[in-house]
């Protein structure tokens, strides 16, 4: 019968959740260390010019964000010599868009490895559920074969919450790290908004003379 047959599934199926479960929190784990080093990194050179930056505006002195374009090394840094490299060129028309095209181009670099994370996150508890499913079905089918023993349903459903915890103790880490990380990507972002600003009114500066 098919019962049958998904019981025997069941007996698998405990075991088999906790190794997904297992593989999900190595991955988990190494995608959040990976954007910890690597947005901190970011974020630490963004915040450096934006003192740089800071001081350039307290200055009034427009001009010297020629000098900050050189910082090839931030995004703000870039984002400006290619903003720059537009207004030799083509002058202020465009600029936003060049800026919002940098923008674009840099985001999905900036968001790497988030998608898996949300991912697991919402989707880890569920399988640590079935998880569950399938260890209380093994265990109220050991206690039909044991003649009733109530110990042996005990510790059969013990041991299948430790799935749904184990989807818990990934989902929570996982869940956190991207909320983390998208305030990072979503405070850089707006960073090189501010950059677009900063060099449109450097052009209309420069095309005033002033």
């Amino acid at each position: 019968m098919l019962s049958d047959k998904f019981f025997t599934i069941a007996q698998m199926g405990h075991d088999v959740t906790l190794w997904i479960l297992i593989i999900l929190s190595i991955f988990s784990l190494a995608f959040i260390i990976e954007r910890w080093f690597t947005l901190g990194k970011i974020t630490k050179k963004s915040e450096a010019i934006n003192k740089k930056i800071s001081a350039t505006l307290a200055s009034n002195n427009l001009k010297e964000i020629e000098g900050l374009s050189n910082d090839l090394e931030s995004l703000e840094g870039e984002a400006m010599s290619c903003g720059l490299a537009h207004i030799k060129n083509h002058g202020s028309n465009g600029l936003s868009e060049i800026f919002e095209t940098f923008s674009l181009t840099k985001k999905p670099l900036l968001e790497k490895y988030l998608n898996f994370l949300a991912t697991v996150g919402s989707n880890a508890p569920f399988i640590g559920l079935l998880g569950t499913v399938f260890g209380i079905m093994d265990a109220f089918k050991e206690m039909a074969t044991n003649q009733g023993d109530a110990s042996a349903v005990m510790i059969g459903i013990s041991k299948a919450l430790i799935a749904t915890a184990f989807g818990l103790i990934v989902a929570i880490p996982a869940v956190i790290a991207y909320n983390h990380f998208q305030r990072k990507v979503k405070t850089i972002l707006q960073s090189l908004r501010g950059t677009a600003n900063i060099c449109l009114s450097y052009s209309k500066n420069k095309t005033t003379g002033a």
